[in-house]
């Protein structure tokens, strides 16, 4: 198996894509909702100076979600937020008007009626939905693709869904999923986007702008107006969809670089960058990477088109790369604060750390022009998710570099 980094310069910048959906305002709305949660904190942004010192770059802040809502994941910001605007449609009202408590209470579930709302995880998704139904006092499916961690499952079942892990990758248990739905009546909360099924995704989005807002918020307070380069990781691009989408529409000309990082098994982003023709490209099989969360072959198409739209680069990473991020994270230098880190979460921050130690990625350093002045920030998107593997990788020292 190939072990090299490989990397994608966006050839296709001149397919600008509308940022509407993804502005401040739009933001903010989810933002607020989110403020609603009784659960509702901003996650820490963590500054790691001396890491920054060590890789001699200007700075390194890194996200944690690992203390979102108790979940250990930033997933349930999409799914909540997209279920409240079904729910806010249902009612004929805006999402700006109605409060997570209000969608809880007897008289507005007595109006909604019963609910059931369907989805296909590896886990951290799966989760938050079966959270925001839990707590909405609605029903959940979930089905995970196969290979996914009991532990993960047990957590979902824990939430009150009925939950499973199937025989099938992760894009059929989202077929699945969907063929479920609409033989039951069940409403799909998936975070990608197929012709057909693209409004839910783009709340979704929406929701995950959350989490770039508190971002771009806490850096200011950090006294840096806005980041150099981003580094966001990618399954079908969701996430890394509404990070670009948010800051190139904060910044527009002025738009951090931002490098887009896949999984090798499930490097759909950076084979659609290599084609250069602007249409997305599918993986298939297996896709059996540590990088659970990122295991997704099929591009979110709308994502997809903000990608392609605005990100200066696209990198596919073998498995390697994210468990150093993990080990890095999880033992940092005196004077830098811990972070936990999953196999997803972590891989942008082993990423960087390759770049700028390792000869053989001087060429991506150069055309990233990251050095001394850069101030780069990541997100690590999830913690332990999976405990017993984080201290395989971290402890134990699996998937060394190579």
């Amino acid at each position: 198996m190939d072990q090299k980094i490989k990397y994608a310069k966006n050839g296709m910048l001149d397919q600008k894509r509308s940022l509407d959906f993804l502005c401040d305002e739009e933001i903010r709305k989810a933002k607020n909702f989110h403020e609603s949660f009784p659960q509702y904190t901003k996650t820490p942004l963590v500054k790691l100076d001396n890491l920054a010192k060590n890789l001699n770059v200007g700075g390194i802040y890194i996200k944690d979600e690992s203390y979102r809502f108790g979940l250990n994941a930033f997933k349930v910001l999409g799914g909540s937020f997209a279920m409240g605007k079904y729910l806010a449609g249902k009612l004929n009202k805006d999402i700006s008007e109605l409060s997570f408590e209000k969608l809880r209470d007897e008289e507005t579930r007595k109006e909604l009626g019963e609910i059931t709302y369907v989805t296909a995880t590896d886990g951290n998704h799966g989760r938050g939905v079966a959270w925001t139904a839990n707590q909405l006092k609605q029903k959940s499916v979930v089905y995970m693709p196969k290979g996914s961690s009991l532990t993960r499952l047990e957590n979902i079942r824990k939430e009150g869904a009925e939950a499973s892990i199937t025989d099938m990758n992760y894009d059929d248990a989202v077929r699945l999923a969907s063929e479920n739905a609409e033989k039951n009546g069940w409403l799909v909360v998936q975070d990608t986007a197929w012709e057909g099924y693209e409004e839910i995704p783009t709340w979704i989005m929406q929701g995950y702008g959350t989490m770039a807002l508190e971002a771009s918020e806490q850096l200011k307070e950090c006294g840096v107006e806005r980041p150099t380069h981003v580094f966001v990781q990618a399954g079908v691009g969701s996430l890394a969809g509404a990070v670009q989408g948010y800051f190139a529409s904060v910044y527009k000309e002025d738009c951090p670089i931002t490098v887009v990082v896949e999984s090798d098994l499930a490097d759909c982003l950076y084979k659609s960058a290599l084609a250069g023709d602007g249409k997305p490209r599918f993986v298939g099989g297996d896709m059996q990477t540590i990088m659970a969360g990122l295991a997704c072959g099929e591009p979110n198409t709308i994502g997809w088109e903000v990608l392609r739209s605005y990100t200066s680069m696209f990198v596919s990473c073998p498995d390697w790369v994210a468990a150093n991020g993990m080990r890095v994270l999880g033992n940092p230098l005196r004077g830098d604060e811990k972070v936990v880190s999953g196999e997803s979460g972590a891989v942008s921050a082993g990423l960087i750390h390759a770049i700028m130690t390792r000869d053989d990625m001087k060429d991506l350093k150069e055309q990233l022009k990251l050095d001394e002045k850069s101030r780069v920030l990541l997100f690590s998107t999830e913690g332990d998710t999976d405990p017993d593997k984080y201290r395989r990788i971290v402890w134990g020292g699996e998937h060394q570099s190579v």
